[in-house]
């Protein structure tokens, strides 16, 4: 059993269904009106409430950032590079471009949960996680990103780079983000198949993963700094890629003005 904290991961954790609750545990001393929205979607959708001190539940979380909130749930199921290739339930268009993100080896569970919230906003297709030298999906990421850890499709593979190579075999092109890299990734046209690889806090793309990358962007920097937080990096490059495939509204011709009849026609 996992603990999921906070009122917004114990909501999207409810409302995507994507795993069992065992209970939602709400403070004593806690009583406003989105803590009972809370309970009346927990009774609505079958799950028990419980109330414990918030001391008990500051030991549960093993944090104070709870908001009065936890949820008991079974341990996530992950999918495989294989599940993700596939088009999810309810894809809008089958022809439409598919978009996925990679992180290799990044441990800061707020930088991941923050991804995974960009991930989510930008509708991405799928994440691939290292089972190795990456931070597991724990309550931390969750209530980071906000809840969108619950809904996103997430793989966790042994070998990063052999799930990479399986998507390069399924014609999806591998795009890994480097500070010495070219070209600038607003010269690159992400309007195909790809999947966007993020390197470690620090230390970037692993040598190996790099060389699995078909191309290597960067982020020109204007500064004294060479390079942004992987979080901030992933969610410029993600909305980039979201701003080119986005379709220009198709603008109609003005119609030709109609010859007005009156006085002297």
């Amino acid at each position: 059993m996992e603990v999921l904290y906070g009122v917004h991961p114990v909501e999207e954790a409810i409302r995507s269904g994507a795993r069992a609750l065992e209970s939602v545990i709400v403070s004593r001393e806690r009583r406003d009106e989105r803590l009972e929205k809370l309970i009346a979607l927990c009774r609505a959708s079958g799950v028990s409430v419980t109330m414990e001190s918030r001391e008990q539940m500051t030991r549960l979380a093993k944090t104070d950032q709870h908001q009065g909130v936890l949820a008991v749930v079974k341990e996530r199921a992950f999918l495989s590079v294989e599940d993700l290739l596939k088009r999810s339930k309810g894809a809008e268009q089958e022809d439409r471009k598919r978009f996925y993100l990679a992180c290799d080896g990044i441990e800061d569970p707020h930088n991941l949960g923050a991804l995974l919230r960009t991930a989510d906003a930008i509708g991405v297709d799928g994440v691939i996680l290292p089972e190795r030298r990456s931070a597991p999906i724990t309550g931390t990421v969750a209530k980071t990103s906000a809840g969108a850890s619950e809904h996103i499709r997430i793989a966790r593979v042994t070998n990063l780079v052999r799930a990479l190579e399986v998507m390069k075999k399924n014609n999806v092109w591998v795009i890994g983000l480097d500070e010495r890299g070219t070209p600038d990734y607003m010269d690159f046209d992400f309007k195909t198949d790809c999947v966007l690889v993020l390197g470690r806090e620090g230390a970037g793309l692993h040598d190996l993963v790099k060389k699995t990358c078909d191309h290597l962007l960067r982020i020109p920097m204007a500064g004294m700094v060479s390079s942004l937080n992987v979080s901030v990096a992933g969610a410029v490059v993600m909305y980039e890629a979201v701003r080119q495939r986005r379709q220009a509204p198709v603008v109609k011709a003005p119609a030709a003005p109609k010859k007005l009849k009156g006085l002297g026609s």
